[in-house]
């Protein structure tokens, strides 16, 4: 997979077509020399109009991150009957992710230009014939495959026949599409096969002005423009990765000009941009930010080159320091070269390179971890601090695709863990150490209150996997309700 990582890296993408010869060189480098350290994963797209070139660029997006896809694309608007019958070519090809992607000129049909030649009963029973449509669809799958399934929501249109009168109808055309987007995300909400994906949200971001190419669509039923389909494809990406179990689960940060402003050993405290001014709010709202992945059990530690004192006081007494001591779980604060201390941080949590995320704002610091720790995900921090927080929160190396409370522990319990070193060090022996501790230990059998959890360790670990086998909540339910197996937490 290196040579395939090396090829994506040289490719020069300057535009969306660029994806199509790099996918061939791609292709043809895995026929020649097929990789045997990769990760990989199928993945079906079913879709209700022309979708030309997602496959490549999705195939491009995968090989990025060290993921080799096989794919079943479904012939044109034909997702139906793949799913349907059990016999398709759907299900002989068993994918891990099937993407389904209905537009909503095709489910409105003629109602999508002439919404009120239908009575008010009429778009509410619409909407009602449609949620059980598309749930019976879904449940289809559900029990002809064990892949995840990944169901677009609808684009709600910005234009109305009746113009600025649409929002005083009673139960309008604009409120029926967005009726059907909330009942899909209600339905789904605590189903772990099921992931509504928020298309609405994705053409707002990039302009729903812009998303669709008129001439391809009347040439050829184009609904999304080529252009928009690199971008799609990395929303994807942000499902394709935990199912692969490529994520990242640790930021490392640098200090001065990264978590504020300003040189503490220069500047001093009273020189610290930080808080709510012009140039401190950028950091302030940044430590914000990653303070809520914390909360959500991503964990944080520093590498930062400077005087441990001088950077504590920060951390400890400044008025708008929003992410205190307490929420890393290594802090390297001092002299040595950035990549020892990368890998005494990776030691002190016990964690791989692999799932580490470096931070910095010097363009050298940031070339040397790269160089030097290829694993390490390196992000690009952008000049002005003002797109720091807007460069994190475009980062989709942090999903997962169940959230535990375990999970949302996780940064606390590791942040503790540095405190439970601390206390070790100061020990006199190991066994006023495990006294100092206070450990409770409980056992209990699965259950589905802990069933994702286990799931979840078997997914990512192997120091307390022997087999190594990787094993789905589905499986572990079909072991707990088995008389020849037990299964305990």
């Amino acid at each position: 997979m290196k040579r395939i990582k090396e090829i994506v890296s040289s490719g020069q993408i300057k535009s969306t077509v660029d994806y199509l010869s790099l996918y061939k060189k791609i292709r043809d480098e895995v026929s020649s020399n097929p990789p045997q350290d990769c990760k990989a994963i199928k993945i079906s797209i079913l879709s209700s109009f022309t979708i030309k070139g997602i496959r490549e660029i999705l195939y491009v997006k995968c090989c990025e991150h060290g993921i080799l896809p096989d794919f079943y694309i479904s012939d044109y608007n034909q997702y139906v009957n793949d799913i349907l019958n059990p016999d398709s070519g759907l299900y002989k090809f068993a994918p891990d992710l099937t993407i389904i992607f209905l537009d909503t000129r095709t489910i409105l049909g003629q109602q999508y230009f002439l919404p009120y030649r239908i009575s008010e009963k009429g778009r509410r029973d619409w909407v009602n014939n449609k949620l059980e449509e598309y749930k019976a669809l879904i449940n289809k799958v559900k029990a002809n495959s064990s892949s995840k399934i990944l169901f677009h929501n609808f684009e709600v249109p910005i234009y109305s026949p009746l113009g600025i009168l649409e929002n005083k109808q009673d139960y309008g055309f604009i409120e029926a599409v967005e009726e059907l987007n909330a009942s899909l995300r209600n339905e789904f909400k605590s189903d772990s096969h099921v992931y509504i994906f928020n298309f609405n949200s994705f053409c707002s971001k990039l302009g729903k002005q812009n998303i669709m190419d008129y001439k391809m669509y009347y040439l050829g039923d184009i609904k999304l423009d080529f252009k928009c389909m690199p971008e799609l494809c990395d929303e994807y990406m942000a499902y394709i990765k935990p199912l692969t179990s490529c994520i990242r689960k640790c930021i490392v940060l640098d200090l001065d000009n990264t978590l504020w402003g300003g040189i503490i050993g220069e500047d001093g405290m009273e020189g610290i941009k930080l808080g709510p001014t012009p140039e401190g709010r950028p950091f302030w709202e940044f430590q914000k930010y990653l303070l809520s992945l914390f909360d959500r059990g991503i964990i944080l530690a520093i590498n930062s080159k400077n005087n441990l004192d001088d950077a504590l006081k920060v951390i400890h007494e400044h008025p708008y320091t929003v992410l205190k001591e307490e929420h890393f779980a290594s802090m390297q604060i001092n002299w040595d070269d950035k990549v020892s201390n990368m890998m005494a941080i990776a030691e002190e949590i016990n964690i791989g390179l692999d799932s580490m995320v470096f931070m910095d704002d010097d363009r050298l610091n940031r070339e040397m971890i790269r160089d030097s720790l290829p694993e390490v995900l390196v992000v690009e921090l952008p000049e002005s601090p003002s797109l720091y927080l807007k460069t994190v929160m475009e980062m989709n190396d942090f999903n997962i695709l169940q959230i535990t409370e375990e999970d949302k522990q996780k940064g606390k319990m590791y942040a503790d863990q540095r405190n439970r070193q601390e206390f070790q060090r100061e020990a006199a022996d190991i066994t006023e150490y495990l006294k100092g501790l206070d450990m409770v230990v409980t056992i209990e059998k699965a259950s589905s209150f802990n069933i994702p959890r286990i799931s979840q360790l078997t997914q990512k670990t192997n120091q307390f996997n022997f087999t190594t086998r990787r094993y789905t909540e589905e499986d572990i339910k079909r072991f707990a309700n088995s008389d020849r197996s037990l299964v305990f937490a």
